[in-house]
């Protein structure tokens, strides 16, 4: 069996007997491009919800919501309720807002020490690269 390139696209391969590549007889048909219902990680029966790898039902397992109320107690009944709404809900990345600017002022102090660490660091290069020059001609003789 040779594979030979798709001769529309030119990327995908095709076998010899084929006319065209699976993705462009598609498109020619007028079939629009499916979009892949991602499947839980944990259970890989129940689709994902959006923005995570794990399905709602996988959620509430994980966060300790299947227990019964009779066996709770009274600790558990304060823990944070997972709803359903606000994890379908949630605005895409496009709509959010910048990250905030995070102050990075550093002491002028504490830059004069990096400067002048960064500094040794430098002559300490010079002078391996020095050696190194100085033993690769002593290597030459």
């Amino acid at each position: 069996m040779m594979f030979v390139k798709c001769p529309r696209c030119d990327l995908n391969y095709i076998t010899a007997s084929e006319k065209y590549c699976k993705v462009c007889m598609r498109e020619m048909k007028g079939d629009g491009a499916r979009d892949e219902i991602e499947m839980c990680s944990v259970c890989s029966e129940n689709p994902a919800l959006p923005g995570r790898d794990i399905c709602l039902f996988c959620l509430k397992e994980m966060s300790g919501q299947s227990n019964t109320a009779t066996n709770r107690d009274a600790s558990t009944d304060s823990e944070e309720q997972v709803d359903t709404r606000a994890i379908t809900s949630m605005d895409d990345v496009s709509s959010m807002d910048e990250i905030p600017e995070v102050d990075t002022d550093i002491p002028a102090g504490e830059f004069e020490q990096m400067a002048g660490e960064m500094s040794s660091l430098e002559s300490m290069r010079e002078e391996e690269a020095d050696e190194d020059d100085d033993e690769d001609e002593d290597d030459m003789m």
